[in-house]
């Protein structure tokens, strides 16, 4: 269990902004009211849209604590921290069969803008697979940009693992059919596949994502076909943004949150999941192989309300 504490230690640190703006301003609240009125739910209203929540997002959270508060019948401000703690964690929660892709044979299609980590989540995800004794493929379908494919080369060679390549603005649908062929004949477990960010011109993106997908679907029928975002939490809001505009021309069943440390964006991550319907899979909070974890409510949540001893 040490890489996961050591994880979760790095994610205390890494969330320390966004806990302190959250956090301080919950305490001085519980500790400030004397009674559960609307002013009290107002201004913790207030610091849960600070603390980037969004504004959907808190009217659902504090019309549950409300709810909560009236059936329980409390009376006391303090009495609502850990209400709200599990109101959050009930929203976050991951289900079992979020990871489904590791246990089948699976394509994971991997999108998002560029800048936010793409290529370097899927080759720590590709070394992650391939500690658990997976084969693992990669495609560098991102054929706009010559960097990427240098990048996802780079990343195969540090994981050991095979990658198909074509030359910088070759049709991406081209490489994936090469892998899709490559994955079957070399009988690998996951074949993950980077795709390009362009979202200037969604005609573009969908027209390519779908050309993709229909490759997939056609040349690896028997593939579970998984398809993860990559988002960049400390654009806070924005991310969401981009999340909407990629679920307009594709599917999405998971979301994998990169660069968490250091932002006090970091309640993006419950704004995403509530406001999407689509879960948080991954948390990226560094550059290294194990910086990049399954996303974990319990401890996302408990890493952003819960004061450890230190901050007191």
């Amino acid at each position: 269990m040490g890489e996961k504490k050591g994880f979760f230690s790095r994610l205390v640190s890494g969330l320390t902004k966004t806990r302190k703006s959250i956090a301080s301003g919950l305490d001085s609240i519980f500790s400030g009211f004397s009674k559960i009125d609307d002013d009290f739910y107002e201004e913790l209203e207030e610091i849960l849209i600070m603390g980037d929540l969004g504004v959907d997002t808190t009217m659902n959270i504090i019309e549950d604590l409300q709810e909560r508060v009236k059936e329980e019948k409390i009376k006391e401000p303090a009495e609502c921290r850990q209400l709200l703690i599990d109101i959050i964690k009930k929203q976050m929660e991951v289900d079992e069969t979020a990871y489904e892709y590791e246990n089948r044979t699976s394509v994971v299609l991997v999108i998002g803008v560029n800048g936010v980590g793409k290529t370097t989540t899927i080759g720590k995800l590709a070394a992650q697979l391939k500690a658990q004794n997976k084969k693992v493929i990669m495609a560098a379908a991102d054929t706009f940009r010559a960097a990427a494919i240098e990048q996802l080369t780079e990343w195969s060679n540090r994981a050991g693992v095979d990658i198909i390549a074509h030359q910088e603005g070759s049709d991406p649908a081209a490489v994936v059919f090469d892998a899709c062929q490559a994955a079957k004949s070399r009988k690998a477990d996951v074949l993950l596949c980077d795709t390009a960010g362009r979202l200037h011109n969604k005609k573009n993106l969908m027209n390519e994502l779908s050309k993709i997908r229909r490759v997939i679907e056609r040349e690896f029928p028997e593939a579970y076909l998984e398809t993860l975002i990559v988002l960049d939490g400390t654009t806070g809001q924005n991310a969401l943004v981009q999340a909407r505009q990629f679920k307009e021309v594709t599917e999405i069943s998971g979301i994998v949150l990169t660069k968490l440390d250091g932002t006090a964006k970091g309640g993006i991550a419950i704004a995403i999941q509530s406001e999407m319907g689509i879960p948080v899979k991954y948390i990226g909070i560094g550059e290294k192989i194990d910086d990049l974890q399954k996303f974990d409510s319990d401890a996302f949540v408990n890493a952003l309300f819960e004061k450890p001893e230190e901050e007191e």
